[in-house]
């Protein structure tokens, strides 16, 4: 492999920076990592390198590695990874974003839709790298545990999964106020959630079921992570995982 560098998108990899997304990288795809570095400093650096041995990977100490792929971050581990493909499960639910913009938010979903038992997320459009280490990092690992797919666009996707599913595109004019009561009941469901900024086109009125969390006249929207929280947690309340 060439000389790591600081992360870029066209990369066929990425990096872990920080041993909990090291660790769980490990655990979930092995065969995926290309090599593991680590700091003198790291308390459990013999755990690491026991895991690596185990697992075939290569495992050695690289303060200067570290610091160059993690810039100003202080980083006591990291994994470098190959970007793989994933498939989202037909029969579960699906998280759908468009077009989001923020890795942060897309790491704090990540981890989000996992803790409340959804493993499938799809991505419209362009927008935040996935693959990103800022959204490894704020997902806590969780990224290696969802299934993952792009899409060019919204038919695209329901050309693949749209059938015997049921869609609620979540909007600011949405047609039913979302709450414990209200919630459908439904074998299959997608989320539908858009950009930070913008939410979602008023096109997408036109599929399934609108659905409105209500708010304050305070602010002018939820956080992204915020309303995805909200609505995953009160679909697998009522529907179950």
């Amino acid at each position: 492999m060439e000389p790591l560098k600081k992360y870029k998108k066209e990369f066929p990899y990425s990096y872990t920076l920080g041993p909990f997304p090291t660790f769980e990288l490990l655990s979930s795809h092995p065969k995926e990592v290309l090599g593991v570095y680590y700091s003198e400093e790291f308390r459990e650096r013999e755990k690491l390198c026991t895991l690596c041995e185990k697992l075939g990977v290569p495992c050695q100490p690289g303060q200067r590695v570290l610091e160059r792929i993690a810039q100003k971050e202080v980083c006591y581990a990291a994994g470098v990874f190959r970007k793989y493909e994933g498939r989202l499960q037909g029969d579960k639910p699906h998280i759908v974003l468009v077009n989001p913009s923020d890795m942060g938010n897309l790491g704090t979903i990540l981890r989000t839709i996992l803790a409340f038992g959804i493993h499938d997320l799809a991505i419209i459009g362009a927008g935040a790298d996935i693959w990103n280490p800022k959204t490894v990092r704020a997902s806590m690992g969780a990224l290696f545990h969802i299934e993952f797919e792009q899409f060019e666009d919204f038919p695209s996707y329901l050309e693949r999964y749209g059938e015997r599913r049921e869609i609620f595109p979540f909007m600011l004019d949405g047609g039913t106020v979302l709450t414990p009561e209200s919630c459908p009941e439904t074998g299959c469901y997608t989320l539908v959630f858009g950009n930070e900024a913008s939410g979602l086109p008023s096109e997408f009125q036109k599929y399934g079921k609108s659905l409105f969390i209500p708010q304050s006249d305070a602010v002018d929207s939820l956080n992204l992570a915020v309303s995805v929280a909200i609505g995953t947690y009160l679909f697998t309340q009522k529907n179950g995982r």
